[in-house]
């Protein structure tokens, strides 16, 4: 058997296809809004129920959807999940009114839940804790590749179809992915390319608790009453919202307070989210490099790439005090880059703190107080942005992630013991 020479970064390649999947299936809404708005005739404030929609769904089913990857396992819970999403996400194209719509996109939230958390357990199988981070901020680029992708696509279904074309589209390529993962994917001990060397360096370089096998899976209780859980729930519960207004509002922030057509929300509302694929990338790498050249260990690495993205959130705050709209379109850049920094390494500290067969169901109960705290600044962005604009809600948002990250820095606890690697590992497999 012919063995394949960093065989843990095709697999994480394999997930950020996942993921870039499920954002476009999520982003597709945003970005046919305008034109759906006019032909269904439905408000802003329907427009922001069928996105709550969504969104109740998706934080209420996140630690159901971990529960069942830290139980069946990442290979087949994953599967299942993404063939439901990609249904999900075709049958919004028989939406005939907002509440249809809102039924289909809560269907879509439901099945969507499990991506997140699928990807964190999977490079908590595949990685070493010093890499962790990197690999996470390579696969959370799917999120705002696939959100970088929607106005593209659907604008060009728009003006050669119609907007049922864009969700047909993303439907059908989830079921494409659908089949490659369960084609690709092993755990790395069934992985038969996977080289012996790189499974010794993964192996060695994970905390004990991910090597230990008769660690039995916590159960919801027990992680909620969990201090270190909290130091994740809390931030996610605040800094989600924003990522969350960028998905849903952006296109039609361009369409109503910055009076851009459809061509222009086409060639510039996939911006923000080019800038948040940099934030997930270089967020990865700046955790190493700050344990490298601030000294400091690597959870506390982590803490100091939050603090550095909230910080970069007073970017979005400033939107209301620029004329130009492609100015505006720049310091939402910045938010889109601030946002997914900081979110990476809130994943990240999660793998950190806690075991393999309790990671994916932390990662959801955490994803689960992010999406209900977007589901209420929705609910509210909703009534507000018609009363008093835009502006004032971005403001918010950045105070949110900075409370977020002082929170992180305060309550969250180094409880990471990495073994020793073994005589002749390879350490550069």
């Amino acid at each position: 058997m012919n063995k394949i020479k960093g065989m843990r970064w095709w697999m994480v390649g394999l997930v950020t296809a996942g993921l870039i999947v499920n954002y476009l299936a999520r982003n597709t809404l945003s970005v046919a809004a305008p034109t759906m708005m006019e032909e269904m005739h439905f408000t802003a404030k329907e427009y922001s129920w069928i996105v709550v929609s969504w969104q109740i769904c998706y934080a209420f089913m996140q630690p159901v959807a971990g529960y069942v990857l830290d139980t069946i396992g990442t290979k087949m819970g994953f599967a299942i999940f993404a063939l439901a999403w990609s249904v999900a996400c075709a049958g919004a194209a028989m939406a005939t009114g907002w509440q249809s719509l809102a039924f289909m996109r809560g269907l879509l939230g439901l099945s969507e839940a499990a991506g997140i958390p699928a990807g964190v357990k999977a490079t908590t199988e595949w990685f070493p804790a010093k890499e962790r981070s990197v690999a996470i901020g390579w696969f959370n680029i799917g999120s705002s590749i696939g959100a970088l992708c929607a106005p593209p696509l659907v604008v060009w279904s728009i003006l050669h179809g119609s907007w049922e074309w864009g969700f047909l589209i993303v439907g059908g390529l989830g079921l494409v992915w659908t089949g490659l993962w369960m084609w690709l994917y092993k755990h790395p001990k069934d992985q038969k390319h996977l080289s012996n060397d790189e499974r010794d360096y993964i192996l060695a370089g994970q905390e004990a608790k991910y090597n230990d096998t008769s660690t039995k899976k916590a159960s919801w209780k027990e992680i909620l009453r969990n201090r270190d859980f909290w130091s994740i729930g809390i931030p996610r519960f605040l800094s989600e919202p924003a990522w969350q207004t960028f998905n849903a509002w952006i296109p039609l922030y361009m369409a109503t307070e910055r009076h851009m057509n459809l061509k222009e929300i086409a060639l510039f509302a996939w911006l923000p989210f080019l800038a948040a694929d940099i934030g997930c990338v270089l967020g990865g790498y700046l955790s190493p490099l700050y344990h490298k050249y601030c000294k400091v260990s690597l959870f506390t690495s982590r803490k100091m790439v939050m603090v550095t993205g909230s910080l970069c959130m007073v970017g979005p705050a400033c939107v209301g005090l620029v004329a130009s709209p492609y100015a505006a379109i720049a310091l939402l850049c910045v938010g889109g880059f601030a946002h997914q920094t900081l979110s990476g390494a809130l994943y990240a500290i999660t793998s950190d703190v806690f075991g393999k067969n309790e990671v994916a169901t932390a990662t959801g109960l955490g994803g689960m107080f992010g999406y209900l705290g977007a589901t209420l600044f929705t609910l509210v962005f909703g009534v507000l942005v018609t009363q008093i604009g835009y502006s004032p809600l971005f403001v918010v948002l950045a105070f949110f992630d900075i409370v977020a990250a002082i929170i992180v820095c305060l309550l969250a606890r180094e409880r990471v013991i990495v073994t020793q690697a073994p005589v002749g590992a390879v350490a550069t497999a």
